[in-house]
């Protein structure tokens, strides 16, 4: 008996969960995983070779931005110093932003592209949840003849004269709107949450559909929130290409008031034309390069992109390789 109640005991001591700390986020990512046993050890060369190559790739992404934002922050002696794109600052002077900044047509530019990205993602996706989710229902009306559908369009194009005459003749010519409703809807992406939303467990929406949860319920409180590292993800995408538009403007718009932040860029960086006001006098007196100007705008415009997407990178993976696998 003695001995039945220790092995007991014993049991249940090693049972017990462990009460160590867990494993720092830091050390777990530094931690190395032991090799599959069909992996060769890695060599000395091979090593190395690894090695170059990133420092070659990272230096290949990351001198032209600081060539870019060194002579944004640079003068017009040192400008003309070295004869044009600055490698190494001598001084550091803020004039051309404050100029950018200023309340003139880049800062008028910059909210329209602000504006434009934000309604125009919120506008987008919602169009690609919903056409995502009746997809992603075999039973939903006219299923496969609708995906057919949609893919053709990926394959066959109108062309852009059609486009152009569709655009302007429906009365969006020098609208927002126009910048938004031609390129809303990506069939790409609907089809990358189609197949995120096919992964969605049946059970789940079985049991809902149970307690009488309707289509709109079972895909705002079940199949969204399972899908928030893809819907992240073409949100990432969507929001990109509003913020990069420049060639509707450049067909629809004829109000310059109305040009995305992307339009004064391609107008300063290809067409050499700065933009009327202070900007302008100020440049015309030599106060500000225009090189620096274009650098300057060339940062405004990368500074969003650079920010939002270390937030969505965790995402990429499960948003993209799940959804594109399925279905």
């Amino acid at each position: 008996m003695t001995t039945l109640l220790e092995t007991d005991k014993d049991s249940r001591r090693t049972e017990q969960p462990s009460t160590t700390p867990e494993e720092s986020p830091l050390k777990r990512a530094l931690r190395i995983e032991p090799r599959p046993v069909w992996e060769e050890e890695p060599t000395k060369a091979g090593l190395a070779f690894k090695g170059f190559g990133l420092v070659t790739i990272c230096a290949i992404v990351l001198v032209p931005l600081w060539v870019v934002v060194v002579t944004s922050l640079s003068d017009t002696k040192t400008i003309n110093d070295a004869g044009g794109l600055v490698v190494w600052p001598r001084t550091v002077t803020f004039v051309a932003y404050k100029e950018l900044l200023g309340g003139g047509a880049v800062t008028r530019a910059a909210l329209v592209s602000v504006g434009l990205t934000l309604v125009g993602t919120a506008f987008s996706m919602v169009i690609s949840v919903l056409c995502a989710y009746g997809l992603s229902r075999r039973d939903s009306f006219a299923h496969s003849k609708l995906l057919m559908t949609l893919m053709a369009t990926m394959f066959f194009g109108a062309g852009l004269i059609p486009t152009y005459l569709l655009v302007t003749g429906i009365g969006l010519s020098n609208s927002y709107w126009s910048m938004i409703l031609p390129s809303a809807i990506s069939v790409f992406n609907i089809l990358v949450l189609r197949g995120f939303f096919m992964d969605t467990a049946p059970e789940l929406i079985d049991a809902a559909r149970i307690d009488g949860a309707g289509e709109w319920r079972i895909l705002l409180q079940i199949v969204m929130p399972l899908s928030r590292a893809v819907i992240a993800v073409i949100s990432l995408f969507y929001a990109v290409g509003y913020w990069s538009q420049w060639f509707n403007a450049m067909l629809y718009i004829q109000d310059s008031d109305k040009y995305p932040l992307q339009m004064i860029l391609r107008q300063l960086v290809l067409q050499h034309q700065v933009p009327p006001g202070a900007m302008g006098a100020a440049v015309s007196s030599g106060a500000i390069n225009s090189l620096a100007v274009q650098m300057a705008v060339m940062v405004l415009a990368l500074i969003p992109v650079a920010v939002l997407s270390p937030f969505v990178q965790k995402h990429f993976q499960k948003g993209m390789l799940t959804g594109a696998v399925k279905g």
